[in-house]
């Protein structure tokens, strides 16, 4: 038996020529239309069981594949009809063969590929060539081939295809001893078209080996291996006709490609083979010139890339940044709202506090210049002896004594503090008139608690991070840590002092500058945040147009200075030397420790200083009164007339030292103006030249000159004194000429040790040689 390699079944149409002869239906015989066709030896064949059983082979190892064999058998049923009126058997072999070999359809996996595309074309001319040849059998005969298969079956003469149940099958061919009708025919059994673990050919040898121990078979096998590699080959052909136009097409190229050395080329020479070379160099150049583009077009993509990367690998600080500038926006928006509504309270309690201390103030100055004009009024009375003889007179005198009795009467109370406290060298007049009355004192207490009690309410409802100055600073310096770039191009240190105002404000409503143990600035906490803040800011940055350096100074300028200049001209009071202490010592601050913004605090200082000079002018034309009287009024010491014109001498020269206390704040210029050309020439001189030429004038003068800033005779080449003090130098000479004829000759040594501390030194030289004091010269030479 002709043992075929492995093929690959594929489905063909119903009339195609490719159909197996040795396949035959394997319906039930009662299924209608169902035919068999008969092996090549069924009839007038000498080895007719023999083909029957080969003819049976293909069909038990198909199985039952029930749609393909409908139109496999019957296509061969119509080529095997004449088979049945008893044609030749030559013939009808062929066909067989033919049909069985192209309905297993199935070459190597190769040729099943390219006889796919030519079994389309050749199908009508095979369908022709076997329909000449095959007819349908008749019912008998395909009764007679049913029961040769079955007969087959139970001789087990065929090959099988399923090698993974050889048990089953054999189980399966014992049954079908037993019951032949029993087992399903071949086209009920499903053909397995998987792989086998052994191939085809192998299966086929080992069967080939089996059967050729029977001699009765090898004809027939060689036979069916003839007619087998026939039709292989015809299949060959076909599929090779189409290479054998490329193999020829091929042979002819290669043909033409051998070198003929009958051909003759041009002539070679230099010129020829160095435009040659030149022409390939340029080409080759500009292909370098095309891959050098290409090479920097990639090393950019390749730096873009990683920019890229760079750009994706930091996308979470990205985000982490723009959480924070959305929260910092928060925050700022919040903290602007928070102090939008708050500083309606903070204006209604800053000018609460301010009415309340300009009250006072207005009370203390009023009642001064009350008490000065009526005690002035009363001495006048007494100076004319003009008796009252009417009832409005009367009462007038009454409500003078009144007045008069109730300043006496606070004298006597501040005589006995000062003697409590040891201090006996105090003058008459030099103290600040400023005491209230027990119910005036509690009412000012309790109106000013109550101001401090909603000062305290303002910020109560709100988080310390909106009203702290410290957490404020804080999360400004956390921007200025993590971003500083964009901290600078925002200008914060331009905004911060804006946003701090209220708070400051807040602050300093309890704040007098005025009261001698007023808090300093510097101790307050504000001011200790912000300059902790501007030296963080000073370490971390080296920028020169830092703009955090400018925050304190930004401060003072529109916080600190606008409420100094409030207290200097409303409630200052420049006879007080308590008060001007206190302020000069805050202005002192101010003025010239914090100045490193100059446009800003210069501005600030001039308004500061116009407001100062101002106030000093008012005090000298509303406060100075000096009165002048006969000497015979004021000859005795313990007169009304001689102590009401001491303690305003006093009082003028206690404002004149106040007055020269702003030296180094206020300009030279102005202060001379203000200190001797309107007090000390108009005032204090007209007093002494009034006053009895004595050792009370001396100590007067000693005063006076002791208030004069060292600095303006600090010149060594000095030998006349300043231009203001003409008149003072005059009156001291007067009075040395006085003292000389009497008795007083420690005084004259006093005048001229003034002369000499003022610069005087030409006069007090010629004052000496006058009177022949030689005695006096060592004090000048020692100047």
């Amino acid at each position: 038996m002709a043992h075929r390699p492995k093929r690959t079944f594929r489905q063909r149409r119903a009339d195609s020529s490719d159909s197996d002869s040795a396949e035959e239906p394997s319906a039930e015989p009662g299924a209608p239309g169902e035919q068999a066709v008969p092996g090549p030896e069924e009839e007038g064949s000498p080895h007719e069981g023999d083909r029957a059983e080969a003819a049976e082979r293909p069909l038990r190892a198909r199985g039952p594949r029930g749609r393909g064999r409908v139109w496999a058998t019957s296509r061969r049923a119509a080529g095997a009809a004449p088979r049945a009126d008893g044609g030749a058997g030559a013939p009808e072999c062929r066909t067989v063969d033919l049909s069985t070999d192209e309905e297993d359809g199935t070459y190597d996996a190769s040729e099943s590929k390219d006889d796919q595309s030519s079994s389309s074309d050749s199908s009508s001319s095979l369908e022709e060539e076997f329909s000449s040849i095959v007819n349908i059998p008749d019912a008998a005969f395909i009764q007679a081939a049913r029961r040769k298969r079955e007969l087959a079956r139970a001789q087990e003469d065929y090959i099988s295809l399923d090698v993974k149940h050889l048990s089953t099958i054999a189980d399966t061919k014992k049954d079908s001893d037993e019951d032949p009708e029993s087992e399903p025919d071949d086209h009920e059994k499903r053909i397995p078209f998987t792989l086998k673990p052994q191939t085809l050919r192998q299966r086929m040898a080992e069967e080939t080996t089996t059967r050729n121990e029977e001699s009765s078979e090898e004809s027939q096998e060689d036979e069916k291996q003839d007619t087998w590699e026939e039709q292989q080959m015809r299949k060959a052909v076909k599929i090779t006709k189409g290479r054998n136009i490329d193999l020829s097409h091929s042979r002819e190229f290669q043909t033409v490609k051998k070198f003929d050395t009958s051909i003759s080329f041009p002539p070679v020479n230099l010129e020829i083979i160095k435009k040659q070379i030149n022409r390939r160099l340029t080409s080759l150049q500009d292909i370098h010139r095309s891959h050098q583009r290409e090479y920097e077009k990639y090393v950019e993509d390749v730096k873009s890339s990683k920019n890229a990367i760079q750009n994706l690998e930091n996308s979470s600080d990205q985000a982490l940044n723009f959480k924070f500038y959305k929260s910092m926006k928060i925050y700022v928006d919040n903290l602007i709202d928070c102090l939008n509504e708050k500083i309606i309270n903070i204006q209604e309690i800053e000018s609460s506090m301010h009415a309340l201390l300009l009250k006072q103030a207005m009370i203390f100055m009023k009642r001064r210049q009350d008490e000065l004009k009526h005690e002035s009024t009363y001495l006048q009375q007494l100076s004319r002896k003009a008796e009252t003889s009417t009832n409005g007179s009367l009462a007038i005198d009454e409500k003078i004594q009144c007045i008069l009795e109730e300043i006496e009467s606070r004298r006597a109370q501040r005589r006995q503090a000062r003697a409590l406290s040891g201090n006996c060298d105090h003058q008459e007049g030099t103290s600040s008139d400023d005491e209230l009355s027990s119910a005036d004192m509690a009412d000012f207490q309790k109106s000013q608690g109550d101001i401090l009690q909603d000062h305290k309410k303002i910020f109560e409802d709100v988080h310390d991070d909106f009203s702290n100055i410290q957490n404020i600073l804080l999360k400004f310096q956390q921007w200025r840590e993590k971003f500083p770039d964009s901290y600078h191009e925002a200008f914060i240190g331009l905004c911060i002092p804006k946003l701090l105002n209220p708070l400051i404000r807040v602050q300093l409503i309890n704040w007098n500058p005025l009261k001698f143990d007023s808090i300093g600035l510097k101790q307050m906490p504000w001011f200790t945040f912000i300059e902790k803040f501007i030296d963080n800011s000073m370490e971390n940055s080296k920028k020169e147009d830092n703009s955090d350096k400018k925050i304190l100074s930004s401060v003072i300028n529109k916080t600190i200075i606008p409420r100094l200049t409030d207290f200097v001209e409303f409630i200052w009071d420049p006879l007080s030397t308590s008060q001007t202490t206190s302020l000069i010592a805050h202005c002192r601050m101010i003025l010239e420790e914090h100045s490193t913004c100059e446009n800003e605090v210069s501005k600030g200082k001039q308004d500061l200083v116009k407001s100062i000079v101002s106030r000093m002018k008012k005090a000298i034309e509303d406060d100075v009164y000096i009165p002048l009287y006969p000497k015979s009024a004021v000859e005795k010491k313990t007169s009304p007339h001689s102590k009401f014109q001491e303690r305003q001498f006093w009082s003028a020269l206690k404002l004149f030292r106040n007055i020269l206390l702003w030296t180094g704040l206020l300009p030279d210029d102005t202060l001379k103006e203000l200190a001797l050309g309107k007090l000390l020439n108009r005032y204090l001189i007209i007093a002494l030249l009034n006053a009895v030429p004595g050792p009370d004038i001396v100590k007067k003068c000693n005063q006076i000159t002791a208030c004069l800033p060292e600095k303006w005779f600090e010149n060594s080449t000095m030998r006349t004194s300043i231009s203001q003090l003409e008149n003072f130098i005059q009156f001291l000479l007067q009075s040395a000429h006085k003292l000389s004829r009497s008795e007083f000759r420690d005084e004259v040594k006093e005048i001229i040790l003034i002369l000499v501390k003022i610069r005087a030194l030409n006069q007090a030289e010629s004052f000496i040689e006058e009177y022949h004091l030689d005695h006096l010269k060592p004090v000048i030479n020692q100047v």
